[in-house]
């Protein structure tokens, strides 16, 4: 069965350089094993990546044994949902800013988050090419 968007329709690719995905396919589909829920597609803000990184997940440095190459702000990635979220609590708790939130690509975030995040979140924090 094929994952589908949190538009209702297919899962498009959310990035391929570098190549996200929990299976390193690009798409940020549900996997049984994937306990971190790599299932919303973001573009990488630097107030992210600090945040995430002060947060004990550094993704700016590159780990070759992993075959992970560092992020940079503007790559697409297939984000934690529960790191999305605890972003978007410490903007409105914390009043941190708002582009801590990395902005969602929407027809390549997976439904599967819809359990979590209301759709119309998501859409405030839409990805505006």
């Amino acid at each position: 069965m094929t994952d589908r968007n949190v538009l209702g329709g297919e899962l498009a690719t959310c990035g391929t350089d570098p190549t996200t995905g929990f299976e390193r396919d690009g798409c940020c589909g549900t996997h049984p094993d994937d306990r971190g829920r790599h299932e919303i597609c973001a573009v990488m803000t630097a107030e992210f990546l600090q945040f995430s990184r002060e947060r004990g997940n550094d993704l700016v440095t590159p780990r070759p044994e992993l075959a992970f190459p560092g992020l940079d702000p503007g790559d697409r990635w297939c984000l934690c949902l529960g790191r999305w979220v605890e972003a978007l609590e410490a903007t409105r708790t914390r009043r941190l800013p708002e582009t801590t939130v990395p902005p969602v690509v929407l027809d390549a975030t997976n439904e599967a988050v819809l359990d979590a995040v209301e759709l119309e979140t998501l859409e405030a924090h839409a990805y505006d090419a």
